[in-house]
């Protein structure tokens, strides 16, 4: 029989990790199964590119993992049981009525990831927009093309995310008053010259900027800050984070506050063997024993080592030990200024950047070769794919320990 391995959710972890495991697997001994919610893979990195108008080329599932062995269930997962080892789907039926399907699995790979995190703050749910996925930017990008010349958008958060945003929406619209608050200092983690640069921009491309500005509160045209400014916003948009998906939460996983799975260097639940976690789902610890951050930087390096775990596992092979670190953080600045911040291995800012449209048109590699990993899963000739060892060994105490 063949060893049945369904992965749930393809963003960038969940598609890559399908991807690797078809190549590194033979079909005879696997059958993969990829669950999403969409038939087509979203490029989450370009977000605030699609909120502005600009046209994201069209990467459909089907096409991607044409003749890869790979199934899509173009799905919503409502649920899922590790103690029985299922997951619960719900689709579209024939007649348009929604029809739900237990799917029974060997190994699961858990990549739902996750969406924006309005953190409670009141006002952000009713009027704030936000950009983690395509209805959300989708949403922002027809808000901005009816706005008015002269009107406030206030971009809310001073990470990667809202810096990115910040500057798109100001390069593409001009006639705009864009600003952008932080909790911190403006780009306070980066190195001198990091921070140099970014003030550059900011200033070249006219966003203001509020410092040391903790949002509390969101009006329909407004937003307070923690000191009880108001800072006018015909358009807010929250970046100021990222919630994991909740299905986690409800089974009997062990997660962390957040809900994020707790797994070993190898991407394995470390209490249930026959799951493994990738992405914003999971919490794995990287250099010194700090979390890795979510991120694509993160997410993708962990979808390789899930793969290769589970190949290795299943066929006998030696298991990856390749550490997980960081080399640098990308970060756009509209299409034509970019900021490449190198980084130690935890992710501290050395003094080295690299700014300007070299950083932009590096930045512009990293993404198209993100898209390009996930749909260019080159195949191995069957013949050096190893075979699974049958009957598939349950799980020994020292492995799972690993």
């Amino acid at each position: 029989m063949q060893h049945r391995i369904i992965v749930l959710g393809a963003g960038y972890t969940g598609a890559v990790a399908a991807g690797r495991l078809a190549r590194r697997l033979r079909r005879d001994d696997v059958a993969i199964t990829l669950v999403n919610a969409e038939p087509d893979f979203v490029e989450r990195v370009r977000m605030h590119q699609l909120a502005v108008g600009q046209d994201l080329e069209p990467r459909p599932f089907r096409e991607m993992f044409a003749g890869t062995g790979v199934t899509l269930r173009v799905a919503k997962v409502t649920g899922v049981d590790v103690d029985r080892r299922t997951v619960t789907v719900t689709e579209a039926g024939g007649d348009g009525e929604p029809r739900t399907e237990e799917l029974a699995y060997d190994t699961l790979v858990y990549a739902l990831g996750s969406g924006w995190d309005d953190q409670g703050v009141p006002g952000t749910a009713e009027h704030a927009h936000e950009i983690a996925g395509r209805p959300g930017a989708l949403r922002l990008r027809e808000r901005l093309a009816r706005l008015e010349a002269g009107r406030s958008v206030v971009v809310v958060g001073g990470g990667l995310t809202g810096l990115e945003a910040a500057a798109e929406i100001a390069e593409a619209r001009p006639d705009l008053d864009v600003a952008l608050t932080a909790r911190g200092g403006l780009g306070d983690w980066l190195s001198a010259k990091g921070r140099r640069h970014l003030r550059g921009v900011f200033g070249k491309l006219g966003v203001t900027v509020h410092e040391h500005a903790a949002v509390t509160a969101v009006g329909a045209d407004h937003v307070t800050t923690a000191d009880g400014t108001r800072i006018p916003a015909a358009v807010t948009v929250w970046t100021t984070g990222f919630a994991v998906h909740p299905i986690a939460r409800a089974t009997t996983l062990e997660v962390t506050d957040r809900g994020q799975i707790v797994v070993d260097r190898t991407m394995r639940s470390v209490s249930h063997p026959d799951v493994y976690a990738v992405g914003d789902a999971a919490l794995a610890m990287g250099p010194g024993d700090k979390p890795l951050r979510m991120s694509c930087a993160t997410g993708t390096p962990m979808a390789w080592q899930a793969a290769d775990a589970i190949a290795a596992r299943l066929t006998g092979g030696k298991l990856p030990n390749v550490p997980l670190r960081y080399f640098n953080q990308c970060i756009s600045l509209g299409r034509r200024e970019g900021l490449i911040q190198y980084v130690t291995a935890d992710d501290r800012a050395v003094r080295a950047a690299l700014t300007g449209r070299l950083a932009a048109l590096y930045k512009e590699v990293i993404c198209k070769g993100a898209a390009w990993g996930v749909a260019n899963p080159v195949l191995l000739p069957a013949r050096r794919r190893p075979v699974l060892r049958q009957p598939v060994p349950a799980p020994a105490a020292a492995d799972a320990a690993a």
